[in-house]
């Protein structure tokens, strides 16, 4: 199948619950210290609730929303063409317990995209800026889709404060190579023809199961085919050369997934890159799982955050 690997590979595809894609950034809390990426000390004043913009370390505005209180912070990394809205289901059972930041990714929702380079890269620096603006002690990086190897990226540039990382539908591709360059060309070939029709055609055909929520399907196709092109395709093209043996290699901290059943996760080869690898299973749920499936799947986070919370010091 032409898109398993696009899967494998964690393509983040969300849905849009709002306007962020076509948002204003709110007001400014200040820009960060010079070198704030490399996981210096948090600020140390806790503004509280509400929507936030900080600069990435190439000078990009970023637009980000605390809600609630508490330890760890939650941070909330959408996947690729999608915006921080797509976790709104998420939020009330995660502010009821933790600090919850949803944010958006450069060029996505109401962050700016005054950007040349779309690599995961610069969006897990885009992760470590806001990160340097939460004042909480520790973190855990919950990421969908692309977005998983975004925070798994993200995590050896904040340092010691990430405590774990939470896969969504991701890191299915954890411990095979790397697609070679031309498979990769083929696979954006037609995105670079026509970005729309062929988003369209991913999200319909590709990452929902049988029987799934017609309506939700034509709603995420939409959303996603309004990504700005160049964007789109260039952060495509990055993501699926990528290399997760690097990445792999600096994450130091438990790992946990919770994964649809639209494709298989091989589990045991995860574990040989990850050994605090563990694997949760929704049934009968499709790439969105945490919005096709929210009874099913925030119990599953719930209960994962709470292990990691009170995991031993790693």
């Amino acid at each position: 199948m032409l898109w398993l690997r696009l899967v494998a590979c964690g393509l983040a595809l969300t849905i849009l619950a709002g306007c962020a894609k076509h948002g204003t950034p709110a007001a400014s809390t200040g820009s960060p210290s010079a070198g704030h990426a490399a996981a210096t000390a948090p600020v140390a004043a806790d503004p509280g609730e509400g929507p936030r913009i900080t600069l990435s370390k190439d000078n990009v505005h970023l637009e980000y929303r605390v809600y609630g209180h508490g330890e760890p912070a939650i941070m909330l990394v959408h996947g690729w063409a999608c915006d921080a809205n797509y976790w709104n289901a998420q939020l009330e059972p995660l502010k009821a317990r933790y600090t919850v930041v949803a944010l958006n990714l450069a060029g996505h929702g109401g962050s700016d995209s005054n950007r040349s380079v779309w690599s995961i890269a610069n969006y897990a620096q885009d992760v470590a800026a806001i990160a340097h603006e939460i004042p909480n002690t520790h973190i855990v990086l919950v990421g969908h889709g692309m977005g998983a190897l975004v925070a798994l990226s993200a995590t050896p540039l904040i340092g010691p404060r990430v405590i774990g990382v939470i896969a969504v539908d991701a890191l299915r591709s954890v411990g095979l190579p790397p697609l070679p360059p031309r498979e990769v060309a083929a696979r954006i070939a037609p995105f670079r023809a026509d970005f729309v029709g062929s988003t369209r055609t991913l999200v319909t055909d590709s990452l929902f199961p049988k029987g799934a929520d017609a309506l939700l399907a034509q709603k995420v196709a939409y959303d996603m085919s309004l990504e700005p092109p160049a964007i789109g395709v260039a952060s495509l093209q990055q993501l699926l050369s990528v290399d997760t043996a690097p990445v792999i290699a600096q994450v130091h901290v438990p790992v946990y997934a919770i994964n649809s059943d639209l494709e298989p996760t091989d589990a045991a080869r995860i574990r040989k890159s990850l050994p605090q690898f563990t694997l949760d299973v929704v049934p009968h749920t499709g790439h969105f799982l945490m919005m096709e499936a929210p009874a099913q799947f925030n119990p599953l986070l719930l209960k994962d955050l709470d292990a990691l919370t009170h995991a031993p010091a790693h």
